[in-house]
């Protein structure tokens, strides 16, 4: 390789990179920082106590009973009692609380009567996290209360308390988590927003070192290192990259696996390869972009887009199979989505390796087609026009 200036190329890359705080930044101190951040920011698992409102309106036993039960769920945390629905909603508009619960006037009086009175509840939904957190515990509350007013006048009719709990709540449900039976948030969201920034900034840095040779007019002097071959060119410059970021990316996974102890139902050697053949898949991802927009800003534009984009068409948060087909077909063309099916077949789910086989071939063909246009990279190199 010495003679095809492979190993003159790599040593000019690396001492660019020792050169300036850049990569540094961007290769190492971004996606660790990003990482950790997610990982201390989640992990709790599931966000609890909510801060939320009541509105009593009746202030009877019975409406006291509901606010103990609102408080004493988990993820609820009845913050205030305010007299009318305006306060209540004021404090939601000011961000004291995500949402309120009202207890209408004559409740009591109403339900031991029989007139079926209507509890009402909001959600700021806003926040999505928050607002679905209280909307659920607001129904459960809810539930659990007509439940009991039901219960209440059937035994004022005589019925025994089996007959009428049998009457409520004829079967029993038993709810079973597959995969992530502890309802952790962060065994799911930390991995995909690590990954993803991870990703993202492995397209921007390989961006980078391409488009400031052109930038700067030291694109000829990279090629003739490479003894004008683009392709040694690349190796030469991008190898170095793969290595470092190679690294950034186990290191995230001993973050994920090995000091916060994330499930590993599966094979961990899988996840890893994965994450090693996502860097090059990337990396090429960004020398296509390059090689069609041999601009700085437009590859940077192109290239940042796709990746804030790849954390909604990949799944993090709104399934691919629910998504209108023609926004679907976007999900495919993002490396991390591939990553992140290996890591829940994997991690979370178990299955052997065979069902993540097309997860992998895909990755490889990123790697392998990202080069099919390298040849206008080199004619862009070769005479290099910056446009600001």
């Amino acid at each position: 390789m010495a003679n095809t200036g492979f190993i003159d190329t790599a040593r000019r890359q690396i001492r660019l990179m020792c050169s300036r705080k850049m990569y540094l930044f961007g290769m190492i101190l971004v996606p660790i920082f990003v990482a950790v951040f997610f990982l201390d920011l989640l992990w709790p698992g599931l966000p609890l106590n909510v801060p939320t409102a009541v509105v009593d309106l009746d202030h009877s036993e019975m409406s006291r009973q509901v606010t103990r039960s609102l408080n004493a769920t988990e993820l609820l945390d009845v913050k205030v009692e305010v007299e009318s629905y305006d306060q209540a909603l004021e404090k939601v508009r000011t961000g004291e609380v995500f949402g309120f619960f009202v207890i209408p006037a004559n409740f009591q009086r109403d339900a031991l009567a029989g007139n079926s009175p209507t509890l009402e509840y909001y959600s700021n939904m806003t926040y999505f996290v928050p607002g679905t957190l209280a909307f659920k515990g607001f129904k459960s509350v809810a539930v659990a209360t007509a439940g009991g007013v039901i219960q209440n006048v059937l035994s004022s009719m005589g019925v025994a308390p089996q007959a009428s709990e049998a009457l409520i709540k004829p079967l029993d449900l038993g709810i079973n988590a597959i995969g992530n039976p502890w309802m952790n948030y962060s065994y799911y969201l930390t991995p995909s927003f690590s990954m993803a920034t991870f990703a993202l900034m492995v397209m921007l840095m390989t961006v980078f070192t391409i488009t400031i040779e052109i930038k700067h007019d030291t694109s000829r002097q990279w090629l003739a290192t490479a003894h004008d071959n683009i392709w040694v060119a690349l190796a030469g410059k991008l190898l170095p990259m793969t290595v470092i970021f190679s690294a950034v990316g186990l290191f995230i996974l001993w973050l994920l696996f090995g000091w916060r102890h994330f499930p590993m139902n599966g094979s961990l050697g899988a996840v890893v390869a994965a994450t090693l053949l996502m860097v090059p898949a990337y990396q090429m991802f960004a020398v296509f972009i390059c090689s069609v927009l041999p601009n700085p800003r437009l590859a940077f534009s192109i290239c940042s887009l796709f990746g804030i984009l790849s954390f909604s068409f990949t799944g993090f948060s709104f399934p691919v199979e629910d998504m209108y087909g023609a926004l679907a077909v976007f999900s495919y063309l993002a490396p991390v989505r591939y990553w992140l099916l290996i890591y829940f077949n994997e991690a979370l789910n178990g299955y052997p390796l065979f069902f993540s086989r097309y997860y992998f071939v895909a990755l490889i063909l990123f790697s392998l087609f990202g080069g099919i246009l390298v040849a206008r990279l080199k004619r862009a190199c070769l005479k290099p026009v910056y446009v600001p």
